[in-house]
């Protein structure tokens, strides 16, 4: 273990090493071990989207909802921010947790991939049945308002058909269609007005 608290376990599959990884787990190192953040091997290789480590560790028994101490994210919510579609699917397959929030912000999964446009994410954890108008801690903003605030026209209609709330306000009072009037989006603005978004909210 060094000085950040990752063995050497951790470290190979957080850069996709896959036979090293079958080397070490082979060998007896611990699967779940925790760094200094309470990042596990599985946490790192989701994240990065490594989905043949993923299914490495899965096979050796990886706990899949761990959360780590610096943000409070999930292996599922470091893979659904960051667009690894396999990878999410994998851990969905392995009953992970879809609605969990990360203590950092309290966002979900399905948030992260909202915000970031991420649409082949945004549709495997709706399918899964995520909680479409789950509310962040920390501006108080629904999936919706987060693709909105991004400009991510596509995931604003999937959402829409899941029956996302147009006019839910958050912590500053803003509606999805505030955020895409301001910056401009005018298809994602006629979306939500077609949904009777309220115009002067």
């Amino acid at each position: 273990m060094d000085k950040s608290g990752r063995t050497p376990l951790s470290w190979a599959a957080g850069d996709g090493h896959e036979a090293v990884v079958q080397q070490l787990l082979d060998k007896g190192a611990a699967v779940d071990t925790k760094d200094d953040n309470s990042r596990t091997p599985l946490s790192w290789s989701a994240g990065d989207g490594h989905e043949a480590v993923v299914q490495q560790l899965l096979d050796k028994g990886a706990e899949v909802d761990t959360k780590d101490t610096e943000y409070g994210r999930t292996p599922l919510s470091w893979a659904a921010g960051n667009g690894h579609e396999a990878v999410v699917q994998q851990l969905l397959d392995k009953d992970a947790e879809v609605d969990t929030k990360n203590t950092e912000y309290g966002q979900t999964p399905l948030s992260w991939a909202a915000g970031r446009g991420h649409e082949v994410v945004v549709q495997q954890l709706l399918d899964k049945g995520a909680e479409v108008d789950t509310k962040d801690t920390q501006y108080g903003q629904t999936p919706l308002s987060w693709a909105a605030k991004n400009g991510h026209e596509a995931v604003v209609h999937q959402l829409l058909q899941k029956g996302a709330a147009v006019d839910t306000k958050d912590d500053n009072g803003r509606t999805p269609l505030s955020w895409y009037a301001a910056n401009g989006h005018e298809a994602v603005v006629q979306q939500l007005l077609d949904k009777g978004a309220a115009v002067d909210t």
